[in-house]
């Protein structure tokens, strides 16, 4: 994660990689750039309290138990229950919850498997098998996207980003699939 001031709008700005989550009730701007991974956008319209995370793969197949955690983020079942969780405990309210939905892009050109499809799945179930409601989406096609989150205002900026960016995303994303694996899920996370 790393901070920094945007000098044009002088909020502080929070970029998030894969596998992390962040979580405010200030006025911050939370950003990442996405290709078959999802950000979910998540906040509590009354209190302002909002986040978003990144993931890159939708389960974590080798799960033992809800007690992992640590780089688990990077599988979509830590990942929303983590930003879930850290909202509640920031005041949010479970049941006034929106959604906002982004990336799933299919920007690798494998065609043994389409990553970005598996994790759309994965989050549209995750959130309507919760009671969740999703008010916003950017979802699927082939494209990588610079994501803009405002969690105070619940406002989102979406940049599509041309096949220039491509190459070094897909280098990227591929680099952390082939390491995923080797790195261990450790931790806890509490479902509710």
């Amino acid at each position: 994660m790393q901070k920094s001031v945007d000098p044009a709008e002088g909020l502080n700005t929070i970029k998030i990689l894969p596998g992390e989550f962040y979580v405010t009730r200030d006025d911050e701007r939370i950003e990442t750039v996405l290709g078959s991974c999802i950000s979910a956008c998540a906040r509590d319209p009354v209190t302002g309290v909002g986040g978003m995370n990144h993931f890159m793969l939708p389960v974590d197949k080798n799960s033992t138990g809800a007690s992992e955690l640590s780089g688990a983020n990077r599988y979509g079942n830590y990942a929303m229950e983590n930003l879930v969780n850290a909202l509640l405990r920031s005041g949010a309210r479970r049941e006034r919850l929106e959604f906002k939905l982004f990336g799933g892009g299919r920007i690798m050109n494998s065609g043994s498997s389409n990553i970005g499809w598996y994790n759309i799945g994965f989050a549209f179930d995750y959130i309507y098998t919760e009671g969740f409601k999703i008010i916003s989406q950017d979802i699927g096609d082939i494209y990588p996207r610079k994501v803009l989150y405002y969690p105070n205002s619940g406002r989102v900026r979406v940049r599509r980003l041309n096949a220039m960016h491509n190459q070094s995303l897909v280098a990227e994303e591929s680099r952390y699939i082939n390491n995923i694996g080797s790195k261990p899920v450790e931790g806890d996370v509490e479902l509710f």
